[in-house]
């Protein structure tokens, strides 16, 4: 194992296992493995409810938690190879799959009822689960994003209290808890911005209260995480904002795989090479790059390879294209040109900012597609250009394959369905018999490629994850076969005379966007209607 990266002491990869994609125990020790081989020398496993924790049947209840056994044969195997493997969990917010079944536990939302001493006892339990499981003393406690922290129960308790006193008061009360079961917390340091800033948190200028910076614990290491910019400056003055609040600082970056089913190499490693520069500058001696599996965990771990490449090498020193090239190779066994063609789908335009076309396109509506006016002919010839760039790639990449084949599946749909809305209300409007042949054998051939799709997908996920979360897939796909089925009884209904007209077609389209964007979700794609 190489370890050896230049300037950082732990250098990291965090893995989302809370968006329904739960990696197998197998599958996590041959990601920890090839990532070791890289230089990494910690996993982050995120884990909001996903691990078991005892004296909580509801924890983690039905989604592909981790059993206590497997964290430690995950733990051990991990130590075997040099690699930290630390839990990554949830403290305060993003705890919805759990007090989904435990409303007494909430204050608003997702967040957890500070200052309710149920919550600590819970909080109590599950770090004496996670020590059962782990050698670390690296515990990261989460705390972000608590948006409406202190306005809902909280609130009719204890009545408006400054928000920074809550926040503070609760992050003490969980660190006791740590260090009582020996762990060194750290957790995401957007909070403190977000009450300084009526909710922002990139606010390079920010400024704090001494006072403030006293409350922290001393052992607590705040991260500042940052997936967005590719500007060193904002990375650089970010830092030294953080270093207002503690002198134990973390850095947070982001391996882009969680707009869809396809990764977003290109922006990421833009990002990843001015975040670590920043960081040797400030002399950061801990940086992680994270993994999200936002709306469902469509995009496999391994696709982004590219990018913890990158920034494996930009540790070590190695920046020569050529030379990252060659290590890719090295440590992966596939040609980088070849494994960065699964970026592809959504660079249809050769944008190199975060969209995600490959997966609003797929669920966009087929008679009321939101993004008509961003539907392009062309497009349906670059998407059939690419799935066939990705059988190419598959030939050649060994046990990587299954990726390149579920996303040439994905390329082969989208090339009849990107311009399905805009060729069915058009061959409508005309009235055309034969335009509307056309279009309706176009729905049998797109029915069939989806189909395919699907069973390439599901290969995908059974390959990587545990078969929990897959049944999102089921209804999400399957109800999209569904609703092109029914489309196209509709037009062969029209075309006969059976019907006199289909209303949907008869409404305008109000455009949203003038351009190809990120819309990662696939309730906003496929309806206005509540679901």
């Amino acid at each position: 194992m190489e370890h050896g990266n230049n300037h950082f002491q732990k250098f990291g990869v965090m893995i989302d296992c809370s968006r329904n994609a739960v990696m197998t125990v197998e599958q996590l020790k041959r990601f920890i493995t090839v990532i070791s081989r890289m230089g990494y020398n910690q996993v982050q496993l995120y884990m909001e409810d996903t691990y078991e924790v005892s004296g909580e049947p509801f924890f983690g209840y039905l989604r592909g938690r981790y059993s206590k056994q497997e964290l430690k044969e995950l733990d051990d195997f991990a130590c075997s190879l040099d690699v930290e493997l630390v839990p990554n969990i949830q403290t305060l917010a993003h705890m919805g799959s759990f007090t989904k079944w435990r409303s007494d536990l909430t204050d608003i939302d997702d967040i957890l009822l500070v200052g309710d001493e149920k919550v600590y006892d819970l909080i109590d339990r599950m770090f004496a689960s996670l020590r059962e499981c782990f050698h670390t003393k690296t515990l990261h406690i989460g705390m972000d994003e608590a948006h409406h922290l202190g306005r809902g129960k909280y609130l009719d308790r204890h009545g408006l209290q400054d928000r920074f006193d809550i926040l503070l008061s609760h992050l003490n009360r969980v660190c006791q808890i740590a260090d009582k079961y020996d762990f060194a917390p750290m957790m995401w340091g957007d909070m403190f911005y977000r009450l300084a800033n009526g909710g922002e948190y990139y606010e390079a200028s920010s400024k704090f209260d001494a006072s403030i910076k006293a409350k922290i614990p001393e052992k607590l290491t705040l991260v500042y995480w940052d997936y967005y910019t590719h500007d060193k400056k904002r990375y650089l003055s970010m830092l030294q904002g953080h270093r207002q609040l503690s002198d134990r600082i973390a850095f947070g970056g982001g391996a882009w795989k969680w707009s869809g089913f396809a990764p977003n190499n290109y922006f990421s490693i833009k990002a990843a090479k001015a975040a670590i520069r920043a960081c040797v500058d400030m002399q950061v001696q801990e940086a992680f790059f994270t993994m999200w599996g936002d709306n469902g965990g469509e995009c496999s771990s391994y696709a982004v390879l590219p990018t913890l490449c990158h920034g494996a090498c930009i540790a070590q020193g190695i920046t020569k294209t050529a030379d990252i090239k060659q290590k890719f190779y090295e440590w992966v066994g596939v040609k980088y040109d070849d494994f960065i063609l699964l970026d592809a789908p959504n660079r249809i335009d050769g944008n190199e900012n975060v969209v995600n076309p490959a997966k609003y396109f797929l669920y966009a509506d087929c008679f009321m597609s939101m993004l008509l006016n961003t539907e392009k002919e062309e497009y349906c010839k670059k998407y059939a250009s690419v799935a066939r760039k990705l059988k190419r790639a598959a030939k050649g990449a060994g046990e990587y394959a299954y990726l390149f084949e579920s996303l040439a599946a994905l390329c082969d749909v989208l090339s009849v369905k990107v311009t399905i809305c805009t060729r069915t209300r058009r061959a409508y409007e005309s009235g055309d018999r034969a335009e509307l042949d056309s279009v309706i054998a176009d729905y049998k051939k797109m029915i069939k490629l989806t189909k395919r799709f699907y069973y390439a997908f599901r290969k995908q996920w059974f390959t990587d994850n545990k078969p929990h979360g897959f049944d999102i897939q089921d209804a999400r796909l399957g109800g999209l076969i569904g609703r092109m089925q029914s489309c196209l009884e509709r037009l062969c209904a029209y075309r006969d005379g059976s019907i006199s007209s289909i209303a949907e077609l008869e409404e305008t389209i109000v455009p949203i966007t003038d351009g190809l964007m990120n819309l990662n979700s696939w309730g906003r794609s496929i309806s206005t209607n509540k679901f």
